[in-house]
């Protein structure tokens, strides 16, 4: 019986498993020295919170995996043989494969920072991140974040439930400058700052200094400065987890390269999740695209492949959600930072400052290209649906109610956001 072993338990390793499952009678074993069981690793920072326990992180009963004939191995691959098509694990133990899928996640960025491997430093990813969080933010009285994105807010989210004061240093004019557009990124700032934050702006870190015994007492900046504190949060990015792969035969570049049908440059080995690579850049994606809901796809495509239905890859239109402590993000299609070529940007925003909503669409041809809404809830399917139709603009903001969960909220702005459409096409 052919063997397919999957390195990683994550979004992809695991849904690739299950639906090799429900289309094949293969032996699976999937391997992972993080935890024994699958968990949901967006809802890491809500047990640090109090809201779950970590059991509610699992979604599948123990019994799951027996049942399905899905062999789960706790161990850590040491090294990969792709010639004699075996593992080698650091227990002294070996596994051959026939097939294997490595869907070996992301690990946080490091930039030879000095000071980066003092106690009270590190990043937020793993289960492990989050139990060294717990202890070092025991006694923690100021935390110093580094970067501006999706990790860095949740990170001062989950410090500020504890009381503890909370420094961001962003090097952007404004949080996540480098993904939204001006107008999103000031209001996202004021935001976090109105939930106790401190946010530098324009302000990089140049060392984490330390104590006597070798722990963390503080920061200084490129601007100069010195801020004292008890636990340093690397949250600018995350890179792909193949530093184990990288003297073998494998291609890889920032992660492991594949082409449209998942497939590595050795027979009989694929890469699915964070750390694959697209050797043809689908659309206008990344390369790399360390995001929950592609990993899932991924894992699913390649599923139809491993059970004789080869498939390419195909993510389809752009999306993606996050949270800003208390306001919901969506994006649909593409807004960039800075509009591009025969592109313009519409924004609206709510005087409360906890709504908002921006549309990119093409100046010549008026053909909606992307949006993002701020605590306003959307239906995927509309935009999806309108982003395939090609529809202009004027279409969108006139059926904009039709893909709100909320409607009534819609009704009762309509008015305004047209008037503030009109406005900005004007001063155009």
């Amino acid at each position: 019986m052919e063997h397919i072993v999957i390195i990683g338990n994550g979004i992809s390793g695991i849904t690739a498993a299950r639906h090799i499952r429900k289309h094949s009678q293969k032996k699976i074993t999937v391997i992972s020295d993080e935890n024994e069981y699958f968990f949901s690793r967006t809802a890491l920072m809500y047990v640090y919170m109090g809201h779950m326990k970590w059991e509610h992180l699992e979604p599948y009963a123990d019994w799951f995996w027996e049942k399905n004939r899905i062999n789960l191995k706790s161990v850590r691959v040491k090294e990969v043989d792709f010639e004699s098509k075996e593992l080698h694990f650091s227990s002294g133990d070996s596994l051959r494969y026939d097939k294997l899928v490595l869907a070996t996640g992301s690990v946080y960025n490091k930039f030879g920072w000095e000071g980066e491997d003092l106690q009270g430093v590190q990043g937020l990813v793993s289960k492990q991140d989050l139990e060294l969080l717990e202890k070092n933010s025991e006694k923690c009285k100021h935390a110093i974040i580094i970067g501006g994105g999706l990790i860095a807010v949740e990170l001062a989210e989950m410090l500020r439930t504890r009381k503890t004061e909370v420094t961001i240093l962003v090097r952007e004019k404004a949080f996540w400058g480098n993904v939204l557009p001006d107008e999103d990124a000031k209001m996202i700032s004021q935001h976090i700052i109105s939930h106790g934050v401190t946010i530098k702006h324009e302000n990089e870190l140049d060392k984490i200094l330390s104590d006597e015994n070798g722990k963390v007492r503080g920061v200084t900046t490129k601007n100069g400065e010195e801020i004292e504190c008890q636990l340093v949060g690397l949250c600018a990015g995350v890179k792909p987890n193949i530093d184990f792969l990288k003297k073998t035969n494998l291609e890889t570049d920032k992660g492991i390269l594949v082409n449209n049908y998942l497939e590595t440059n050795i027979p009989d080995v694929y890469a699915i999740g964070d750390c694959a690579q697209q050797r043809e850049i689908i659309g206008q994606r990344k390369a790399v695209e360390a995001v929950w809901y592609t990993g899932r796809m991924m894992g699913e495509t390649l599923a139809q492949t491993l059970t004789g239905n080869r498939l390419k890859y195909n993510p389809g239109n752009w999306f993606n959600s996050a949270k800003f402590f208390d306001i919901e993000y969506q994006t649909y299609g593409w807004v960039w930072p800075q509009p591009k070529g025969n592109e313009q940007h519409f924004h609206w925003q709510h005087k409360d400052n906890t709504k908002a909503i921006t549309i990119a669409f093409n100046t010549e041809t008026s053909q909606f290209l992307g949006i993002n809404t701020f605590g306003i809830r959307m239906r995927h399917e509309f935009f999806d649906r309108w982003l395939n139709e090609k529809r202009s603009i004027g279409y969108v903001l006139a059926n904009l109610k039709e893909a709100n969960f909320d409607p009534e909220f819609y009704t009762r702005h309509e008015k305004d956001i047209f008037r503030s459409f009109k406005n900005e096409l004007e001063r155009a």
